[in-house]
């Protein structure tokens, strides 16, 4: 394709496995796109789904966007609208297939390509035999069970899906591609970007990560969604890309959300570690963003410096844990923590198995109890029970008799809250393999029939590259009086997961309140403010072009993803808890009087 100069509008329509199925539609009849995207893939995902192969033949791909595009393919083919999606999930090919099935019953004639290569589950032995033994993203330890996972994928980049656009491909599916790789790989394309422009590669990874998640760019998830309009029904977002990798987030009009500098920095932060972050084609900097308001509901995304990939690819592993039983028993009133005691006591004397027989257990006491409660809701606080093993057997039916024979014969108040047993759990392991053994396998069909195979290496080009951090506002911490009041009367949060651990990202909208969060905010005030991560390793990075810090909290989800006895088991709300913390803000911070009602004290 010859390079071109103008834009490339690139609109998402999912953010994960179950998002809303009238998206595809909405972005395709709500304004002017180029490329319709759909990002369904997780960690979790890709569990569920081998899963759902396991018991059913085609359950490897996310059904739900063949639906869509059978509400739309006829419309994209009239409009020149290009479809890109990960939804291949752990089977592109099926998925394909059964997009050539949607378009020969509306009589549709599309090129519909697919970009394979990245499982790597059959090819596990033979790796470990010839030396390849996938360390552990986190602790380096080498695979040593590779006959435990049900699935095990690399993730791969743009290039596959730049080369199936190049095979006039009209709707790509891809595997296990990154979420950032389904806006990366159509700007590529489009602009004729080269594997080595760094900054421009950089920039679309970038405006891939900010719709990949979808309206979590337009208003969801924000921590000031009480600004925003139109929050019942938020409408998608779209990235209009320049050939210089600069970008713009929009939405359609008269849809509801917002796009500001709020919902993109907050976005920005989502599930990120270090101002480094890796991708399989580029190693986008996130400390040399710099967003500017350029209209209602335009954000501009620029300055954005790129780097090469580091020559290894992230590896997503699931295996089945084994099974679990939780239990939450309502501590009523007075007494709560000899009520625990005694509970506890209780259950394992009704048990068949003693606390030593599990392959995990976890109890905990969870204070949600108010003094002087003006509900009966308000009085209750639960004593919480996980039990994990491989033995079904052992977190079965026992478990739920135990508790039914407390009911009359131990704490005053007794009432379950929560009861589940012989419930199947999975376990996320990343690793990380050379990228030269992951070929992306891009695979053309024309009316359901192979019409062409190419391999495309995943390997990026090697090189050194000076960067430039953005320094962020020059200005000096407010001092002076000041007043206790929550966190988040001047900090926003967002936070999630990556396997065991969680990312905790705060900003601030005014350069005074970055001064202080930047200055009081460290890892130690960190420990004192969630109290469950005291004892974790934290890293703590700045992005001070976006007002914005963000923290890394090793190990705080266990072994994350389905196995995690946490109730936020992915870390979603680890935000919103830290921003009702109190903290001592100063008065200079609030310079319209607007500290705060009684509520937040």
């Amino acid at each position: 394709m010859v390079p071109m100069t103008d834009p490339i509008r690139i609109a998402n329509c999912s953010g994960f496995y179950g998002d809303r199925l009238s998206a595809a539609a909405e972005m395709v009849e709500g304004g002017h796109i180029d490329v319709l995207t759909g990002d369904w893939l997780a960690e979790l995902t890709m569990l569920i789904l081998a899963r759902s192969r396991a018991k059913r033949p085609g359950g490897g791909y996310a059904s739900t966007f063949v639906k869509q595009m059978e509400e739309v393919m006829g419309t994209c083919l009239d409009r020149g609208i290009k479809v890109i999606s990960n939804a291949g999930g752990l089977d592109p090919e099926g998925c394909a297939e059964a997009l050539s099935e949607v378009a020969d019953r509306l009589g549709l004639s599309p090129t519909i390509a697919y970009v394979a290569g990245d499982d790597l589950l059959g090819r596990l032995d033979d790796l470990l035999e010839a030396g390849v033994d996938l360390p552990d993203l986190t602790t380096g330890e080498p695979l040593t069970d590779p006959g435990r996972f049900v699935s095990a994928n690399a993730y791969l980049g743009c290039w596959g899906i730049v080369e199936a656009l190049d095979r006039d491909a009209d709707i790509v599916v891809t595997g296990r591609a990154t979420d950032a790789a389904i806006v990366c790989g159509p700007a590529a394309w489009h602009h004729g970007w080269a594997r080595d422009d760094w900054d421009a590669l950089a920039g679309a990874v970038v405006a891939g990560h900010v719709i990949e998640c979808g309206t979590q760019a337009t208003g969801g998830n924000y921590s000031f969604f009480t600004e925003v309009p139109g929050m019942a029904r938020v409408g998608f977002p779209w990235a209009e890309v320049a050939a210089d990798g600069s970008s713009t987030i929009g939405k359609h009009d008269g849809v509801g959300g917002q796009v500001s500098i709020g919902t993109v920095t907050s976005q920005l932060l989502y599930e990120i570690g270090s101002p480094a972050y890796l991708g399989p084609d580029v190693t986008a900097r996130f400390d040399t963003i710099e967003l500017d308001e350029t209209g209602p509901d335009r954000v501009r995304i620029h300055g954005v410096q790129g780097e090469p990939p580091p020559p290894t690819l992230k590896v997503s592993m699931n295996a089945m844990g084994g099974h679990r039983a939780d239990l939450a028993l309502a501590l009523t009133g007075l007494d709560v923590e000899a009520k625990a005691a005694l509970a506890e006591e209780a259950f394992w004397l009704a048990m068949p198995h003693d606390p030593g027989d599990f392959e995990s257990v976890e109890s905990r006491v969870v204070r949600t109890d108010k003094v002087d409660p003006a509900s009966n809701e308000e009085a209750v606080a639960q004593w919480c029970l996980t039990l994990k093993d491989p033995d079904e057997r052992k977190v079965g039916r026992g478990v739920f008799n135990a508790m039914t024979e407390m009911a009359l014969a131990t704490i005053p108040g007794f009432f379950s809250v929560r009861s589940s047993s012989s419930k199947p759990f999975g376990v996320h392991r990343a690793g990380l393999i050379p990228a030269d053994l992951v070929p992306q396998d891009v695979v053309v069909l024309d009316a359901g029939t192979v019409t062409s195979r190419t391999v495309v290496d995943s390997v990026a080009p090697a090189g050194t590259v000076s960067i430039e951090p953005r320094p962020g506002p020059n200005t000096a911490a407010p001092e002076g009086p000041t007043v206790a009041v929550p966190l988040g009367r001047i900090a926003g949060a967002r936070s999630g997961d990556k396997g065991g651990d969680a990312n905790l990202g705060l900003f601030v909208r005014d350069d005074a309140a970055w001064a202080w969060m930047d200055r009081h905010i460290t890892v130690d005030r960190l420990r004192l403010l969630l109290p469950e991560a005291a004892d974790l390793p934290i890293e703590r990075h700045r992005l001070p072009a976006i007002r914005s810090l963000n923290f890394v909290i090793r190990g705080l989800l266990g072994e994350g993803v389905a196995a995690s006895s946490r109730q936020d088991g992915q870390a979603k709300s680890l935000g919103e808890w830290i921003r009702a913390r109190i903290v001592d803000l100063p008065v200079a911070l609030f310079p319209d009087g607007s500290i705060g009602t009684d509520a937040d004290r």
